[in-house]
């Protein structure tokens, strides 16, 4: 028994290899690094895909699958959106999530990537009281959504910086997200039942919910000098410092530096202080914590990323789906061809029958 299952093997993968020790992260045989750099949405979602779904490796033909699913999507949308009045972001993708099919497999895979970006966007819009902006067909995943969001065309930096993202955060092991949508998925129930319970558990502040309060950090700190006491007494009061330590990563989190570059060439009027606090952070941590290293994790540039492309906290965890969306699907398709259903036992410790 491991509390947390640290350790225990579930699943046999060829998705994703994350070495927490030396703080690679290989997606389908290439460095994140090299991902994210050579290869947009519809590029990783296709590398994934590879062996499991008919456009898996043909990343034109998926693009063009994926917008017209996109346009397929909104036709949805005015049946969905009275629902979703006074929910917040990510309850209102859950519920429109969950009004997708469950029917062919291949299918349900190219619309539930599809669907998330189209949604949020039309969240977002509804709640200003505008409707929602139809999606392009012809336009890049990153691109369209940023479009559907405000009405007009992103500048192609933010698009890229977007792109990046998603590839970046596109898979990552048997996280409790994907490990959610396995389980679901082992039974049979479907590619949207088992996207939904991906969604819920990424929703859960200690799995995708952490890059806001990120953006909270930096507004209490306020100036680069007034770092090192908030962060020490953050500490002594026994308070996380968000956007640092991972539950596997035992060094610096490669998926920050990617975004850390990514961001380098934004405009932010944070990105000087976040530097500046994330050398305080790391400072600090090592002497709180001399026998736990404690490094920059992915939300922390996660958080100036998003920011930067000018989406508000709220929409962070969504967004989060919107590139995980590749990764769970993957992995369902994956436990559909290869796994059994998931039935792990549990050790009776409550009294025994009189």
């Amino acid at each position: 028994m491991s509390a947390g299952l640290d350790g225990i093997v579930a699943a046999e993968t060829v998705l994703s290899h994350v070495d927490g020790q030396a703080g690679h992260l290989v997606l389908r045989g290439l460095p994140v690094e090299r991902a994210a750099e050579s290869l947009d949405f519809e590029g990783i979602t296709a590398l994934l895909w590879q062996g499991f779904h008919p456009l898996g490796g043909r990343p034109e033909e998926l693009r063009a699958a994926i917008g017209r699913a996109r346009v397929q999507v909104a036709v949805r949308l005015p049946a969905l959106l009275p629902a979703i009045a006074g929910l917040n972001a990510v309850e209102a993708l859950r519920l429109m999530l969950a009004a997708l099919p469950d029917g062919n497999p291949a299918d349900d895979a190219v619309m539930a990537v599809a669907a998330v970006p189209v949604f949020i966007a039309a969240r977002v819009r509804h709640g200003q009281g505008l409707d929602p902006v139809a999606p392009d067909a012809a336009a890049g995943h990153a691109a369209d959504f940023l479009r559907m969001m405000t009405g007009v065309p992103a500048a192609p930096m933010l698009s890229r910086a977007l792109d990046t993202y998603l590839v970046t955060i596109s898979d990552h092991g048997l996280n409790a997200s994907t490990f959610a949508a396995r389980i679901v998925a082992s039974t049979r129930a479907g590619m949207a039942s088992s996207v939904v319970a991906g969604l819920c558990a990424l929703k859960g502040p200690l799995h995708g919910g952490a890059p806001g309060p990120v953006l909270d950090m930096l507004d209490a700190i306020g100036t680069q000098d007034a770092a090192p006491a908030w962060l020490a007494a953050e500490l002594a009061a026994g308070r996380r410092l968000m956007g640092f330590g991972h539950r596997i990563y035992r060094v610096r989190d490669p998926r920050a530096e990617v975004l850390k570059r990514a961001v380098a060439h934004l405009s932010s009027p944070r990105i000087d202080l976040a530097e500046q606090v994330e050398k305080a952070a790391l400072t600090a941590l090592a002497r709180h914590r001399p026998d736990r290293p404690l490094e920059t994790n992915v939300e922390f540039y996660t958080a100036l990323l998003l920011d930067a492309v000018e989406l508000d906290r709220d929409l962070f965890t969504p967004v989060f789906a919107m590139g995980r969306v590749a990764g769970w699907t993957a992995h369902v398709m994956e436990q559909e061809a290869t796994g059994r259903l998931m039935r792990p036992a549990s050790r009776y410790v409550g009294p025994m029958a009189a």
